[in-house]
């Protein structure tokens, strides 16, 4: 049985506006550090095509690193995007996921829905799920609103 995921948050603009903060390098280095005090370090590169690799690095300072290569699997803009994730902490364990995340249109914004799947432990997919995904959509969702000029909808 595999241990998985399931998250949701509905974000203040369309899909196309949603996906392309998601994968663009640029948008990503912006809402990665949005909601921090201080700016430490993120590091992005993507080359958005299947089998193309994103690369990120960040973390508070260069001995607190994270680190994430995602590669594309299934690309559908602006509705579906599927990676194989393999990430790393600062005390170099490794995981590597599967997530599938979907993009739909609804009540003039965008639903997002992220499954991720592989987790070794309920431990860290209840991180995941608590924690680094909730962290991920409410840095997207201050960056959507601060771009596109919308309230967030908490729905």
């Amino acid at each position: 049985m595999t241990i998985d995921m399931k998250v949701t948050r509905h974000l203040p603009a369309l899909p196309e506006e949603v996906f392309d903060a998601y994968t663009d390098a640029d948008k990503q280095k912006i809402w990665f550090s949005i909601l921090d005090t201080e700016p430490g370090i993120v590091e992005i590169d993507v080359d958005l095509r299947v089998g193309g690799q994103q690369t990120a690095v960040w973390g508070p300072s260069p001995d607190m690193l994270f680190r994430e290569t995602q590669t594309f699997l299934e690309i559908d803009r602006p509705h579906r995007l599927v990676t194989e994730s393999t990430g790393s902490g600062p005390d170099g364990a490794t995981m590597t996921t599967r997530i599938e995340i979907t993009f739909e249109e609804q009540d003039g914004g965008t639903l997002m829905t992220v499954v991720q799947s592989g987790f070794p432990t309920p431990e860290l997919r209840d991180f995941f799920a608590g924690e680094a995904w909730t962290g991920a959509m409410d840095r997207i969702e201050t960056y959507l609103v601060r771009e596109h000029g919308r309230e967030p909808s908490h729905g």
